[in-house]
Formats: C-alpha cells, structure tokens, sequence
C-alpha cells in the first residue's frame, strides 16, 4: 500500500476509501506518506516476505 501514489491515495481520500480492511490500510498509508514518516516503513520492506 505504501507504494501507492500520494494523488491516488488523496482521492480516495475526497471520494471515500473502501470498507474494511483495504480501506483502513489505504488511509494509513496516506497519513505515513502526508507526514513524512515513509522511512520507518523502508527497513519492513527488506524483510523476506511470508507466505
């Protein structure tokens, strides 16, 4: 999610994000992005994923 553009994020956030989880995750990730705080996700990024 923290990858997903900032204006397409900011849209979501004028028409509405989607209900639930989805939605939830989308607003986070704009707030980390608006405030700058992108950097504390960079090192989770490197982490092996888990299937």
């Amino acid at each position: 999610m923290i990858d997903l553009p900032e204006p397409y994020l900011l849209w979501f956030s004028n028409k509405g994000f989607p209900e639930g989880k989805l939605g939830q995750l989308m607003q986070l990730a704009l707030e980390i992005k608006i405030n700058g705080l992108e950097y504390l996700i960079e090192p989770m990024k490197k982490l092996p994923t888990v299937h």
